[in-house]
Formats: structure tokens, C-alpha cells, sequence
């Protein structure tokens, strides 16, 4: 199935049902009064996150979504049927953006999350709503109210733990083949892995993290070239960044501005990617003896004192894969436990705060996260 992260809908929600004029006409009533009932609401439209979704490919033909009008109101005080509300399914990270403004709308980060998009037409009143004492057959009803229309681009950045980049043919595939169930495609020429894919590691029963993997970035990725750019944004959510380097090359100088040419694409596409915690994976070790693995690790080292962990591994053999997965789940469980801490520190000083605030203001805790 292709893979598509961004797409264009249209979402219109239902129209309300308008009022009803009518007059109670029955043997021996006359005069009956207004007896026209109220139109029902016009049905909404509502995006769900929904885990069992991995990309926006539902959307490539389909792109027009209407919700259901509400049933006009009829005599005998009879209120119309509401128009049937709208759930539309996305993946679990989309983004909703209004086309028109460019404002964000929702990030639906979690799986079962709901918004409302376009909310339906109010219904119309039946003349039975007009009467009064001054006006006993009132001849007064409304039409109901257009539904919300909207044109939203949906944006879809994957949620993972980890994310892989490097250039073409470092080995990102191979190793996430060997540490998880994924099986992307795997050959010896450049751009092999033309989309995104995600793969799972299980440790054991209490560990586990998402793996993203996408397509390998050349120099000058950040001005459109080659493939991995345009897939740049499904790791800014990861909280590591695995940078995995053909080491086969022996050439130092080769390997070092090999390793400058990732940081500087990071770096023009998001100063804030280029900032997360960044691990430097050698890969291809197999072709090195053990005195030129560390000896490549110490001239690494002396050129990059700024890149936190160097881990050599072998992902054909498989060496090496297991213990650096091991590294990476106590990191992210680190991770964890540092913003748990820090948001207990907050809430507590919320709380604090709460004290000298008058009982009757509403506080929002959030905007303090």
C-alpha cells in the first residue's frame, strides 16, 4: 500500500432541518392553534485516532465528506429527525490543520482521541415557538442553519521511540530487521527504503519501544534533494536518534564529514531535531578487527566530543544489536522517570500557588505543562 502522509479533505457538516408552519386542524376543534414542530440538528463531522491506522492512503481518492441534514418538523408538534453525526478514522499522530489559515486545530497523538471538525446546522423553529398571547396563530417559522464547511489538510507524523537516519545504505534497515518484526527492503544499491516503517522491540514483557526508519538523506537534503527530507518530520516526536554510519569505510576524513553532512541537514530542517539526544551507531564493524574498531572510535571521538554515546554493531550479524537495545530501553525508561519528576515538581508548586488564589477562580493546570 503507498504511503501517504499528507492529504486535502473537504468536510461539510449537515443542515439543520427547518421549522414547520401548521395549524392543529381536527372535527370539532376549530381554531386549533400553531402545532408545527421544531427541524432536527444537521449531523457533525468528528476525526478519531484510530491505532489500527497507519497512513493517510484511505484519503487519496476519498476526500469529500458530507454529514447528514436534519429532517424538517412537521405538524402536530413533531420535531424532525437529527442528521446522523460523522466519525471519520486517522491515524494515531495526525495533525488537523485549517488550509485556508494554516492554524493548527488538533494534534490527535493518542489512540481513540476525537475532535470535532464541522459542527452541524442548528435546527429551525415551528410556528408553535411564535405563539403568544398577543399573537395566537402565529404564522412565523425558521429555515435551519448551514453546517460548518471547512477544507483541512491532514498531516501525519508517526509516533516512535527511536528514530534512524543516516545516509543511503548505512544499514538502517538491516538493523531494524534484526531487532524487530519489521521487514523492509533490503539491497545493495542506494534508496532501498523508499517510505517510512515502524518496528516494535520486545526486551521482554515490561519493555518495549517503537523504531522509526526512513529513507536515507544525502547532502543538500534540506533543499529537496533525495528522498529522506520530505520524511524528516515523522522523528521529531522520537525522544533518541539513532545515526547509523557505513564504517566499512575506512577512509577517517570520508567517515567524519559523512557524519558532518547528517548534523548539518538536521540542523537547516529543524534546529530542535538537531538538538535531541543523538547516538552515533557504527555499522559494517564485522569488516574491522577489534584494534581498529577502537581505534576508529577514538578518532570519531576526537573530531565529534560533542555526540554523547559511539556504539560499534554489526545488524548483519547481529552483533552488538541486542546490548545497544538494552542501552536504549534504560535511556528512554531515564527519560521517563526525569519528566514524571518534573511533573510532579510542577504540579506541586500549582498547588502551592492555589493556595493564595481566590477559591471561586477556575485554574487551568495544563498551561502549566
Amino acid at each position: 500500500m503507498k504511503f501517504i502522509d499528507e492529504v486535502q479533505i473537504e468536510v461539510i457538516a449537515g443542515k439543520g432541518g427547518d421549522g414547520c408552519l401548521s395549524f392543529r386542524r381536527e372535527k370539532f376543534i376549530p381554531r386549533g392553534g400553531p402545532d408545527g414542530g421544531d427541524g432536527g440538528d444537521g449531523g457533525s463531522i468528528y476525526l478519531l485516532a484510530d491505532s489500527n491506522r497507519n497512513t493517510l492512503a484511505d484519503f487519496r481518492y476519498k476526500r469529500l465528506f458530507k454529514a447528514a441534514s436534519g429532517r424538517s418538523g412537521a405538524g402536530r408538534q413533531r420535531t424532525g429527525l437529527s442528521g446522523e453525526d460523522l466519525v471519520v478514522k486517522v491515524p494515531v499522530g495526525t495533525m488537523v490543520y485549517v488550509q485556508e489559515t494554516g492554524e493548527k486545530i488538533a494534534d490527535l497523538n493518542q489512540d481513540q482521541a476525537k475532535i470535532l471538525v464541522a459542527r452541524g446546522g442548528y435546527h429551525g423553529l415551528g410556528n408553535t415557538r411564535f405563539k403568544s398571547s398577543t399573537n395566537r396563530a402565529p404564522r412565523t417559522f425558521t429555515k435551519g442553519k448551514p453546517g460548518e464547511q471547512r477544507i483541512l489538510k491532514l498531516e501525519l507524523k508517526l509516533l516512535a521511540d527511536v528514530g534512524l537516519l543516516g545516509l543511503p545504505n548505512a544499514g538502517k534497515s538491516t538493523f531494524i530487521r534484526a531487532v524487530s518484526a519489521a521487514l523492509p527492503k533490503v539491497a545493495d544499491y542506494p534508496f532501498t527504503t523508499l517510505t517510512p516503517h515502524l518496528g516494535v522491540v520486545d526486551l521482554d514483557i515490561d519493555s518495549r519501544f517503537v523504531v522509526a526508519d526512513i529513507p536515507g538523506l544525502i547532502r543538500g537534503a534540506a533543499q529537496g534533494h533525495g528522498l529522506g527530507i520530505q520524511f524528516l518530520k515523522h522523528l521529531v516526536r522520537t525522544r533518541l536518534l539513532l545515526h547509523i554510519i557505513d564504517a566499512s569505510i575506512r577512509e577517517i576524513d570520508i567517515l567524519i564529514q559523512q557524519i558532518h553532512d547528517i548534523e548539518s541537514e538536521l540542523a537547516a530542517y529543524d534546529s530542535a531535531l538537531a538538538e535531541k539526544p543523538r547516538w552515533l551507531v557504527l555499522n559494517k564493524l564485522e569488516q574491522h578487527t577489534e584494534p581498529e574498531q577502537q581505534v576508529l572510535i577514538k578518532n570519531i571521538r576526537q573530531a565529534k566530543p560533542h555526540i554523547r554515546k559511539i556504539v560499534p554493531i554489526s545488524a548483519l550479524l547481529r552483533q552488538g544489536t541486542q546490548e545497544l537495545c538494552y542501552a536504549v530501553a534504560v535511556f528512554l525508561h531515564d527519560q521517563a522517570k526525569i519528566a514524571a519528576e518534573r511533573s510532579d515538581r510542577l504540579l506541586q508548586q500549582t498547588e502551592h500557588s492555589a493556595q493564595f488564589v481566590n477559591p471561586t477562580e477556575s485554574i487551568d493546570i495544563q498551561k502549566y505543562f
